[in-house]
């Protein structure tokens, strides 16, 4: 049987909400192993003068735990 665990994490990116989904991955897998799934929650930007300047994700990362 396996257990696992899910956390969520806020990113947010100047180029897209991919990348922005990429990064939060990423900066996760430094802390937790075993990385199975990321579920995209939410997906935001900020504007600035009419203009996207950052995309932001919400995500659920799910690990599994020994």
């Amino acid at each position: 049987m396996s257990v696992l665990k899910v956390i969520e994490v806020l990113a947010d990116s100047d180029k897209s909400w991919e990348d922005a989904a990429k990064k939060a991955v990423e900066k996760a897998s430094n802390s937790v192993d075993n990385i199975k799934s990321v579920y995209i929650n939410e997906q935001s930007a900020t504007i600035k003068d009419g203009e996207i300047q950052s995309y932001r994700v919400n995500v659920k990362i799910t690990f599994g735990i020994k």
